[in-house]
């Protein structure tokens, strides 16, 4: 079964689907830095399936250039990016686009949802406007008119919970007109709200899952069995070297041979690739001292620490009535961190705890393991040098791959029914 996949992102949400055995008709995305991941991406699965991964070794570890990279990669491949925003002035020519690579197929699938900045409850906190006449709210709209033209069987939208609760200028909610809007275009609805901790994520993540199927008919929704997750966050980190603030190796890093077995089925650990992006940035002497006291707190009453909680020396955000859990500790004794958020290198400083030795924030590899990234994703910049802050946005901002995968095993079993 074919999908395209809007507001792509990083790929997370397409991973999971492409390892339940469905095939990428295209990715549109508008962050050129992103698509740039998804066609490093794109090449590694037409490499593996020929089992010629060298070159991709040789580029991910800074041996080669991405240019000549991407020169032994059918442009057919490369192309299935699509780097582009969804508007008014583009939805045609992106029709265009789909119609001569599909040649004539009928699209099986739509996947994806909409950027969350405009629903989320941080973004419109932090937007004196509270969002509202932000472009972003109406996206939807555009997700719709690929449905209407291509009417695939199915469509699986996600997005934060804030979406629930979100309005317009009238009162109205968002999901509300969203709901209407796919139901005019011939689809039944249902909705559920996933934690991906359910689902073998060792991560506190909740997520909209909107899915649609083309019938008149009711149907259920295609809801994956939860699994109980008897690993704790420890084990994602066990095998990857210690480091201190500034320290590590954005190409790579060699692992200990001793590893938990959670790195396996959740099929994060690649031992033939190497392993990038394991590097910490350099935090500041507050940076530090503000993750001493929340280790601190945690050690003493496993309470994490609330930003107006700090003394007035220590505080470089004037906002402090929202987004109060800038400093986060994953803490390695529990089954499920705090969520991985976008803005990680912004101001969502994190912490390892208990190895005071390592008093630092977590590197861009730790992150993507939160998020059950396989060890072999490398993420890209626009420039072609690896950014640590680039690679924090996109793996942030991503859908955690094996609850992706999960909902995609559970689709395909329930596709005919």
């Amino acid at each position: 079964m074919n999908y395209l996949d809007l507001f792509a992102g990083a790929g997370g949400l397409s991973e999971g689907f492409i390892r339940e055995g469905f095939t990428p008709i295209a990715h549109i995305e508008m962050s050129e830095a992103a698509c740039y991941t998804l066609k490093t991406r794109a090449a590694f699965h037409y490499l593996q399936t020929r089992n010629a991964l060298d070159s991709y070794k040789s580029y991910i570890t800074g041996k080669t250039s991405r240019a000549d990279f991407y020169s032994t990669i059918p442009d057919d491949i490369l192309n299935s990016v699509i780097c582009a925003e969804i508007g008014d002035n583009t939805v045609k020519d992106l029709f265009k686009q789909i119609d001569e690579k599909l040649q004539g197929r009928h699209l099986d699938l739509i996947i994806g949802g909409p950027p969350c900045q405009a629903y989320s409850l941080v973004g419109r906190a932090r937007d004196p406007n509270g969002m509202q006449g932000d472009k972003r709210n109406y996206l939807f709209r555009y997700y719709a008119q690929f449905l209407q033209k291509y009417e695939p069987t199915y469509f699986v939208f996600e997005n934060v919970l804030g979406l629930l609760s979100a309005k317009d200028s009238s009162g109205k909610k968002y999901f509300d007109m969203m709901h209407d809007a796919f139901e005019k275009c011939g689809y039944n609805l249902k909705y559920e709200i996933l934690s991906a901790s359910d689902y073998g994520v060792l991560q506190n993540r909740k997520r909209i899952i909107l899915v649609g199927k083309r019938t008149k008919e009711d149907f259920k929704f295609p809801l994956p069995k939860k699994c109980t997750q008897n690993a704790k966050v420890s084990a994602i980190f066990s095998d990857l070297p210690s480091i201190h603030s500034g320290e590590g190796d954005v190409f790579c890093c060699s692992l200990k041979k001793n590893y938990n077995s959670w790195l396996d089925e959740a099929h994060v650990r690649n031992s033939e690739i190497p392993v990038t992006f394991h590097c910490s940035r350099p935090n500041s002497s507050q940076d530090l001292e503000i993750y001493r006291r929340v280790v601190e707190l945690w050690n003493k009453k496993h309470k994490r620490l609330s930003y107006d909680e700090l003394p007035q020396e220590l505080r470089t955000h004037n906002n402090t009535k929202s987004f109060l859990d800038r400093f986060k500790v994953v803490a390695s004794d529990v089954t499920a961190s705090q969520t991985v958020v976008a803005h990680i290198a912004k101001d969502g400083h994190y912490y390892i705890h208990p190895d005071i030795n390592q008093n630092r924030s977590i590197t861009p590899r730790e992150a993507a393991r939160l998020q059950t990234f396989p060890d072999d994703y490398f993420f890209e910049s626009i420039s072609g040098k690896p950014s640590r802050t680039e690679a924090y946005k996109q793996i942030g901002n991503a859908v955690p791959v094996l609850l992706s995968q999960k909902i995609a095993a559970k689709l395909k079993e329930v596709w005919d029914e």
